[in-house]
């Protein structure tokens, strides 16, 4: 039998094992069995990190733009020599096809940092002149020590998405990845040594939620908090920041809604509803899990998108052929066949999938389930006011766009909305019209890292990307000089 691999903390630029010993096991979602251990890190491990970026704060803060910047853009450069050992331990890790990996995880990895090490460069700030009173100006200074949790449906993706501003506005990170799905931040926080971040800048402590990360989010060292991940958790999270008052970025849940009209191209709308429902096997937050399609076409959407399937079934992650890997742990798979049962309790109508799968070979004890489509659920209906977060989508129809609006805002969360038409007035209308903090018209997940990106309702509190993440990490102070009366 192999050697487990290890992945172990990195605080104040040296790899640690957990200060009282514990690990947890990490298994491969495609396989079942378990390749590695992770450290289990609990609150003495938390005190030395955040302990070890205050220490580095006040060096990193007055290290001038231009130098932050060359220092991310040189971990954006390992990362990208080290593409192909990156994508295999994030596909192994999480199930997901290497193919997809390949094309979106790793890449907008690289983007992330290369992003944010030039907005370290070009990150400004106002002034307001009084004319012959004087003038204001504001300072954008960096808070400190903060703390970036992220998920496990796109560990490097999100992890870097939360780091990288933080780092190029000049704050110090304790960064948290799950606990499901460590290795591509165990190998980026030994990329960031090789890159030659100064110890304690940025630091990375495995562990549970209910361990490590409540000791990060309850710290007293820590300034803001920004978390992407459960509706449940950022709300548990909220409850522990408000009495303290730290400034928190909240990316939780979405049920998205994805729109279709008579007057779409309606092949067009088809494969991009398919990708929105079933990348990543239905595991992120914006895919779209309410098809919402008008009655005029329904049928001939039915028809296609249950004929599309045949290229989204399971397959082996490894395989550069697969479309469609495994659900991320047992558990997880558990959940989302419980609610396929609760589907059926509810009175839906099963047109495809419903169960789990049971591949050949290497991944016979993987953890795959089939792409479901349930039809016949109105909006009340818990499947669709709830967030599976698996490869469950369902089907209702609509007549105009009055009811079209009705139904996607028939949510608690608000994160994202797709709406394909060619009638400009009705996209408008749409647009004007979704509760949701991101709107694609005739498109799903085109992204662009300048513009804001956050939900309303419970998908969120605040905004990232752009200006909206160096902002979120510094402190503004309006300085007045004004002229003697």
């Amino acid at each position: 039998m192999a050697e487990r691999v290890r992945f172990l903390h990195c605080i104040d630029g040296e790899r640690r094992p957990s200060i009282d010993g514990g690990v947890l096991d990490v298994a491969e979602p495609a396989t079942g069995g378990i390749w590695a251990e992770v450290a289990d890190g609990g609150t003495r491990d938390v005190d030395a990190a955040v302990a070890a970026a205050n220490r580095a704060f006040p060096a990193w803060a007055a290290t001038p733009a231009d130098e932050r910047a060359r220092l991310l853009e040189r971990l954006a450069a390992i990362v990208e020599r080290d593409f192909e050992a990156f994508a295999a331990i994030e596909s192994r890790d999480t199930g997901k096809p290497i193919a997809l990996a390949r094309r979106v995880d790793i890449p907008r990895a690289i983007a992330n940092l290369r992003f944010f090490a030039a907005a370290a460069t070009q990150f400004a700030s106002e002034s307001h002149a009084m004319g012959p009173r004087g003038i204001n100006y504001t300072l954008r200074q960096p808070l400190g020590a903060v703390a970036c949790i992220s998920p496990w449906n796109l560990p490097l993706y999100l992890l870097t998405w939360k780091i990288a501003p933080a780092l190029a506005a000049g704050c110090t990170v304790v960064a948290k990845p799950s606990e499901v799905t460590p290795a591509s931040a165990d190998r980026l926080g030994r990329a960031a040594t090789e890159a030659g971040l100064p110890a304690g800048v940025l630091n990375l402590v495995h562990g549970r939620g209910a361990t490590a990360g409540q000791a990060l989010v309850e710290h007293p060292g820590i300034r803001a908090i920004s978390f992407t991940g459960s509706t449940a958790t950022g709300r548990a999270i909220a409850a522990t920041a408000a009495p303290v008052f730290r400034k928190l970025s909240l990316e939780l849940g979405g049920k998205n809604p994805f729109v279709v009209f008579a007057d779409a191209d309606l092949d067009a709308a088809v494969r991009t509803a398919l990708a929105a429902a079933f990348t990543n096997q239905g595991q992120i937050c914006l895919c779209g899990s309410r098809l919402i399609v008008e009655r005029p076409i329904l049928a001939a959407f039915r028809e296609r998108f249950l004929a599309g399937l045949a290229d989204w079934q399971p397959g082996d992650p490894v395989d550069p052929a697969s479309r469609f890997g495994a659900l991320v742990s047992a558990a997880h798979r558990d959940k989302v066949l419980g609610h396929i049962d609760l589907a059926r309790d509810e009175g839906g109508t099963l047109l495809a999938g419903g169960h789990a799968v049971r591949l050949d070979g290497r991944c016979a004890g993987g953890w795959f389930v089939a792409p479901t489509v349930f039809e016949g659920l109105g909006p009340d209906a818990r499947t669709n006011r709830e967030e599976i977060f698996g490869p469950v989508v369902t089907l209702q129809g609509f007549d105009g766009p009055d009811e079209a609006l009705a139904l996607a805002n028939a949510s608690d969360y608000g994160l994202a909305a797709s709406v394909f038409v060619r009638d400009i007035d009705v996209a408008r209308r749409m647009a004007e019209g979704l509760e949701t903090g991101i709107v694609w018209i005739n498109c799903w997940m085109q992204r662009d890292l300048r513009t804001p990106f956050g939900g309303m309702k419970q998908s969120g509190v605040g905004r990232e990307g752009g200006l909206e993440a160096m902002r979120f990490f510094t402190e503004p102070r309006n300085i007045c000089i004004g002229s003697p009366a």
